[in-house]
């Protein structure tokens, strides 16, 4: 049987909140399994896939005999970058008030890198959303998403560009991002940049460029985001197999 998707994430987000702040905030283990499904109103089955889903983030150690040990030291960790936060939310998490200063949307033509990424015709039509977050009024993250014009659909608004890249996507587009490649590298602020972030020419920032995929393996979209410094912390979760 199959479960609502947005049953299973409200669920998996109320254990984390319950983990991090709630009633299991002073816990060393989750209860017996039998006994969260019941409270849950959920089935064993489900409540092991939300399981199996937090312990391949590191949140939890399923352990037979022993039970489900919660692991404060991930839990309690900020901006991990192996794990797909929305913008708003990776800063509201870094304890800054998180806000859209600036959304521009412009018509293009792919380029050589573009089209390569997007698998697509060198010189097809693309639209490029241009998003500046701030926190506590400092910018903090521009990020350019380029999608192909021809995936777009009927007619949005600016209030829709201010939600995430990926609602856009979902109403807009009909398209589902389920996977992306991203190459991260240090770089420095030209002038564009520079005043973007207002900082000085030559201010480090971090760069992550980025191609999503489908659940077929079809990119979506492409992103180039850049990441202030001193904002956050960013930390990645290697098992060790």
């Amino acid at each position: 049987m199959n479960h609502p998707p947005s049953q299973t994430k409200t669920i998996r987000a109320y254990l984390l909140s319950a983990m991090k702040e709630g009633e299991y905030a002073a816990c060393e283990r989750l209860p017996r399994e039998s006994v969260l499904a019941e409270k849950l109103g959920i089935s064993r089955t489900q409540l092991r896939d939300i399981l199996a889903s937090l312990e391949r983030e590191g949140f939890i150690t399923r352990r037979h005999g022993v039970g489900t040990i919660i692991n404060r030291h991930v839990l309690h960790n900020q901006s991990r970058m192996d794990i797909e936060v929305e913008f708003l939310d990776m800063i509201r998490q870094s304890g800054y008030t998180p806000a859209v200063e600036s959304v521009q949307v412009t018509e293009d033509i792919a380029d050589e890198k573009i089209a390569r990424q997007l698998n697509i015709e060198e010189g097809s039509p693309i639209v490029r959303i241009s998003r500046l977050c701030t926190a506590d009024g400092r910018p903090a993250i521009y990020c350019e998403d380029v999608v192909e014009k021809a995936l777009i659909r009927g007619e949005y608004t600016e209030r829709d560009l201010q939600q995430p890249i990926f609602h856009f996507l979902q109403h807009f587009c009909g398209v589902f991002p389920y996977l992306d490649l991203t190459d991260l590298r240090p770089v420095v602020a030209d002038e564009a940049l520079a005043e973007i972030f207002r900082v000085p020419v030559g201010t480090p920032l971090l760069n992550m460029d980025e191609v999503d995929f489908d659940i077929d393996g079809k990119p979506v979209f492409c992103s180039n985001e850049y990441f202030a410094d001193g904002i956050f912390r960013h930390t990645v979760l290697r098992k060790k197999l």
